[in-house]
């Protein structure tokens, strides 16, 4: 009798634990305003809408009680063409949600997107997070401009080629947005990006390879970013960041953004093991063995921002 007592008090004090369990977890991603992510360079948001290029993160951040959209704008433009789709994708979500401010999280080219936003439009803005993105711009841009010389025939091709690719990425998602390749190779460029962040400096690191301010204008900036390359045998796209990487040197990178570049306002973490595409669950989530979840770091970075009220 006392035995079947006892199973049943321990029974009951199992499930309660894990009613609490549950009931914590539902809420630890629960941000006041809503979670926007913003895809990259060739980017998209979901292709026919069933392969995302947040591969399984929207779905963690909402199981944690946050309300998340993903953004539509151009695969290949200049940053500030992006900023401004991406500013009519908000304006849109306020009228829709009725939501005033939005935490924005941009991954690669995302970066300087909702960078942009956060500096034209603070008022639509509660953080920027930039997520593996070349702040001060990308060798293999640089490479680009100098082995397609403007004016040569090659370089119009690959645009061409480019654009065409953009515009197909476009239609599977959806998104008619305009295309133009030689403007994200400007943007990405290190010149590009130089000036880009001369007339958008908020958050911009105070020393080489430094953080920045973490709040501007009532904005939160954070940047999070990866120095792993090869990092899974069956991730066909490992291949792809292992030639990236060899225009670093010596530098840490992640096959296309250096460890530096990365760097804006506030540094949570600059070296997890992920390579360019780890850090967004791409292909197929597949990633270093022992690398930590790039989800579980969104959820934790949302919780951040949750504990901070925004």
């Amino acid at each position: 009798m006392n035995r079947n007592l006892l199973g049943r008090l321990l029974a009951v004090l199992f499930l309660c634990f894990c009613s609490l369990s549950a009931t914590a977890q539902t809420g630890y991603t629960q941000t006041k305003n809503p979670i926007v992510l913003v895809h990259g360079l060739l980017g998209f948001d979901s292709v026919l809408g069933v392969y995302d290029y947040w591969y399984g993160i929207g779905g963690e951040l909402k199981s944690g009680g946050a309300k998340v959209y993903t953004a539509s704008v151009s695969a290949s433009n200049y940053s500030e063409v992006r900023g401004e789709q991406l500013i009519r994708d908000l304006d849109n979500l306020r009228a829709v949600t009725g939501k005033q401010k939005f935490n924005l999280i941009g991954h690669s080219h995302g970066g300087p997107t909702v960078r942009y936003v956060a500096s034209v439009r603070p008022d639509l803005v509660a953080s920027v997070t930039v997520l593996g993105s070349p702040n001060t711009g990308a060798p293999m841009a640089d490479l680009l401009n100098t082995t397609l010389p403007p004016g040569s025939a090659l370089r119009t091709i690959v645009a061409g080629f480019v654009n065409a690719l953009s515009s197909f990425l476009g239609g599977l998602s959806g998104n008619t947005d305009p295309q133009n390749a030689l403007g994200a190779l400007a943007s990405l460029s290190t010149a590009g990006s130089s000036s880009f962040n001369a007339r958008h400096p908020q958050g911009k690191p105070t020393t080489p390879c430094g953080s920045g301010a973490n709040l501007v204008n009532g904005v939160r900036y954070y940047s999070i970013g990866g120095t792993s390359v090869l990092t899974n045998v069956f991730d066909i796209s490992d291949p792809l960041m292992g030639a990236g990487s060899l225009v670093f040197g010596f530098e840490q990178n992640d096959g296309l953004v250096g460890r530096c570049s990365s760097h804006w306002g506030t540094v949570v973490r600059d070296n997890y093991g992920w390579n360019h595409l780890d850090e967004v669950n791409q292909f197929l989530g597949l990633r270093g063995l022992f690398s930590s979840s790039p989800s579980s770091v969104l959820r934790a970075q949302a919780n951040r921002l949750k504990t901070l009220g925004l």
